[in-house]
C-alpha cells in the first residue's frame, strides 16, 4: 500500500492547490460547511483536497478544478467530518481489524482509537504487534493504544501472557502506537504499583496519551490517587457525577455507547443541563459485537443517540471528531475540515438522523450508500493465531460440580447478578438446594451455574459458581472462549451435561460461541483467530450472531444484548462479583471470596 504523505510531505502540493496554482485531486462542491472547529454550519462551500488532505475551503474553488479533478456535487448536502471512536476494542465486533473496517467504513468511521489488550491477553505482544499491522493495512485511520494490563488484576486471574513495562518501551517506538490502553488496574495505580508507574512511565516519556478506567464509584480518595498517576481519559461512568469529576480532574470524560453499555443518555446532562464545556467530552464505543455494526452502525448511531438524548448535534459532532483527535494531540492531523488535515469526510443530507451517505477517507471515496468502495486487506494470519483453545482434555458434567461442605442439604451462597445494559455485576445471594454434594442451580429464582474452563495451558482445571439474571430455563448450556480480559472459556448453563458438551465443542473448532439446549447444539460462532476473531466477511459473522442471541432467546434469556453481559463475567477489575480461574472475586474489595457463605 502507498505510504500515506505526512503534512511536512504534501504542504507544497497544498499549498500550490489552494493558491491556484495546480488543479486538486478532488472538489466537493456546494455543500453546507459543519465547522466543528467554530462550531458553525456554513452554507454554500467547496472543499479542495489534494495528497489525501484538504488544501482549500472556500465559497468558491472552481480555480482548484483541472482536467482530472475528480468533482463531487454536494447538491446542498452537509460536509462533516469522519467520526473518530476514542476508545474501543477491535475484538469486541468478532472480527479481525480489517474486517471490522470494512463494517464501520459505509457508517462513516474514518478513525479508530483501539486498545487489542483481548489479543495482548492471548499472544502477549506479537498479538499486538498482529493487530497494529493489520490496521496500519486499512484505508482508514487505525490508530493502536498499547495495552496496559495483561492481567488486567495481577493475583486474582492467569492470562496467556502477561505484558510487561518493556513491552510498553517497546510498543512506543511503533508507527501506529498512539498511547498506553486502558489502565484498569486502578488499585495498583492508586497504590503506587511500580509496574503500572513504570508503564505510565514509559507512555508518557514517549509523549504519548495514558488511557483510564476508574470502575470504581469511590470518587473520594482512591479516585484523586489514581489521577494522580497519570490517566488523562475514562470511559467508566456510569452517572452525572461521574463526568463531572473526570472533567473537573482534567480527564477527558468518554461516553459510551456501546452494544450492551448505555451510558451517554446518563452522563451527557452534565453538558446539557449542568452546561460543562463540551471539549471536555468525547464518544465512544468500547465494545460493539457485528450484529450491532451490520444493522445499527457503529459512531453514527452513537452520535445519532446523544443528540436524541437532548444534546446540540454541533456539540455532539464535536465530540465525535475533534474533541477526539485533540485528546490524542492530533488535531492538526484529523478531526476537522479544515486545511491540511486528512480528507476524512461525510456527506449526509441530516444532522439528525444522520444518513451516511458518501464517505471519502484520505482523500478517496471510501463508502457510497452503504456500499464499500475500496478493498480492505487481510494479514496472513499464522498458524499459532489460529490453535489458541487448549483444554488439557475431554470434559464431563462432573467438571462443572459445585461442591458443597460435606453433609450440607441446603447452601447460602454469593450469586453474580447480571445488570441489563450495563458492565456492572449486583453481589447476590441466594439460598439453595443440595443433591448428591452438588448445589444446584435454582430456575425459580433464576440462577444457574458458571464456570471458567481454563484455556491456555490445558491444565484442564475448571472453575465453578452461580450466576443469576439471564432468565434461562430448560436444559441448556452457552460457552464462549471471549471473557474479557483473560479470555478462558466461560460456560452458563443449567444443565452440566451440556456444558461439558459446549466448552469441548470449541476445543474442538479453535474457539468461538456456541449455545445448546436439551443436548443438541442449536448455534455456533466460530472464532479462530485468537479465539476472540473471525476473518469472515462482517455480514456472515453478523448473521451467526443473530442466530446466537437467537438461540439465547429460545433459552428464555431476554436481556438486550446479553451475550455482552456473558463476556464480561470473567472481568476482574469491574465490581461488584465475577469469575476466574483462581475463583470467585469480590471488586470491591478486589479479593478471592469463598461462592459458599459460612
Amino acid at each position: 500500500m502507498k505510504k500515506f504523505p505526512s503534512w511536512a510531505e504534501a504542504a507544497p502540493r497544498l499549498i500550490d492547490v489552494a493558491a491556484g496554482r495546480t488543479p486538486a485531486d478532488m472538489v466537493i462542491r456546494g455543500g453546507i460547511w459543519v465547522n466543528v472547529q467554530s462550531r458553525e454550519v456554513l452554507d454554500g462551500y467547496d472543499v479542495a483536497i489534494a495528497e489525501g488532505r484538504f488544501a482549500a475551503i472556500a465559497p468558491d474553488l472552481s480555480y482548484c478544478i483541472g482536467g482530472d479533478t475528480h468533482v463531487i456535487e454536494a447538491e446542498g448536502r452537509y460536509m462533516i467530518p469522519g467520526f473518530c471512536d476514542g476508545h474501543m476494542h477491535i475484538e469486541s465486533g468478532m472480527l479481525i481489524p480489517a474486517e471490522f473496517a470494512r463494517a464501520v467504513i459505509p457508517h462513516g468511521t474514518t478513525t479508530m482509537f483501539t486498545d487489542p489488550h483481548e489479543i495482548a491477553n492471548v499472544l502477549g505482544l506479537r498479538g499486538v504487534k498482529l493487530m497494529h499491522d493489520e490496521a496500519l493495512m486499512q484505508p482508514v485511520n487505525i490508530f493502536t493504544q498499547m495495552p496496559s494490563c495483561a492481567p488486567s488484576a495481577p493475583g486474582l486471574e492467569t492470562t496467556g501472557w502477561e505484558i510487561t513495562p518493556d513491552d510498553v518501551t517497546e510498543a512506543m517506538a511503533w508507527p501506529g502506537i498512539v498511547g498506553l490502553g486502558e489502565m484498569m488496574n486502578f488499585p495498583g495505580v492508586a497504590a503506587g504499583d511500580a509496574k503500572m508507574l513504570a508503564e505510565i512511565a514509559a507512555t508518557q516519556s514517549a509523549g504519548k496519551i495514558v488511557g483510564g478506567h476508574y470502575a470504581s464509584p469511590d470518587l473520594g480518595k482512591p479516585f484523586a490517587a489514581y489521577v494522580a498517576g497519570g490517566p488523562a481519559d475514562d470511559h467508566e461512568g456510569t452517572q452525572e457525577s461521574d463526568a463531572i469529576e473526570r472533567v473537573r480532574q482534567g480527564m477527558r470524560s468518554m461516553l459510551r455507547l456501546g452494544s450492551a453499555w448505555y451510558d451517554v443518555e446518563t452522563q451527557i446532562t452534565a453538558i446539557t443541563e449542568k452546561g460543562l464545556d463540551p471539549r471536555n467530552f468525547i464518544l465512544c464505543t468500547d465494545d460493539c459485537h457485528s450484529g450491532t455494526l451490520v444493522n445499527d452502525g457503529h459512531m453514527n448511531r452513537v452520535v445519532r443517540h446523544a443528540i436524541e438524548c437532548g444534546c446540540d448535534p454541533l456539540i455532539a459532532l464535536q465530540m465525535a471528531t475533534v474533541n477526539t483527535a485533540t485528546h490524542f494531540g492530533l488535531e492538526r492531523e484529523l478531526g476537522s475540515i479544515t486545511p491540511g488535515r486528512r480528507a476524512d469526510v461525510i456527506l449526509t443530507s441530516d444532522l439528525r438522523s444522520l444518513p451516511i451517505e458518501t464517505v471519502i477517507a484520505r482523500g478517496i471515496v471510501v463508502a457510497e450508500a452503504g456500499e464499500v468502495k475500496v478493498p480492505c486487506p487481510h494479514l496472513d494470519w499464522p498458524a499459532d493465531a489460529r490453535n489458541t483453545v487448549h483444554l488439557g482434555k475431554s470434559l464431563t458434567a462432573e467438571d462443572f460440580i459445585l461442591l458443597a461442605p460435606e453433609g450440607a442439604n441446603q447452601v447460602r451462597a454469593k450469586v453474580i447478578g447480571v445488570v441489563e445494559n450495563q458492565a456492572p455485576t449486583k453481589a447476590l445471594t441466594a439460598e439453595l438446594p443440595v443433591l448428591d454434594g452438588a448445589v444446584q442451580a435454582n430456575e425459580a429464582q433464576d440462577v444457574c451455574y458458571i464456570s471458567l474452563v481454563e484455556r491456555h495451558r490445558a491444565t484442564g482445571e475448571v472453575t465453578n459458581g452461580l450466576v443469576s439474571g439471564f432468565g434461562y430455563k430448560g436444559q441448556m448450556a452457552i460457552a464462549s472462549t471471549v471473557a474479557h480480559d483473560s479470555h478462558h472459556m466461560i460456560v452458563v448453563g443449567t444443565s452440566r451435561e451440556d456444558m461439558a458438551k459446549a466448552a469441548n465443542r470449541l476445543g474442538k473448532v479453535g474457539g468461538g460461541i456456541t449455545v445448546w439446549r436439551d443436548g443438541a447444539e442449536i448455534a455456533l460462532v466460530p472464532l479462530p483467530v485468537a479465539g476472540l476473531m473471525s476473518d469472515s466477511p462482517a455480514t456472515e459473522v453478523a448473521e451467526q450472531a443473530s442466530g446466537m442471541v437467537e438461540a439465547m432467546a429460545a433459552c428464555g434469556c431476554n436481556l438486550n444484548n446479553a451475550y455482552m453481559q456473558h463476556s464480561l463475567l470473567a472481568l476482574v477489575v469491574i465490581p461488584e462479583l465475577r469469575i476466574s480461574d483462581l475463583g470467585l472475586v469480590d471488586v470491591t474489595r478486589f479479593e478471592l471470596t469463598d461462592v459458599i457463605e459460612g
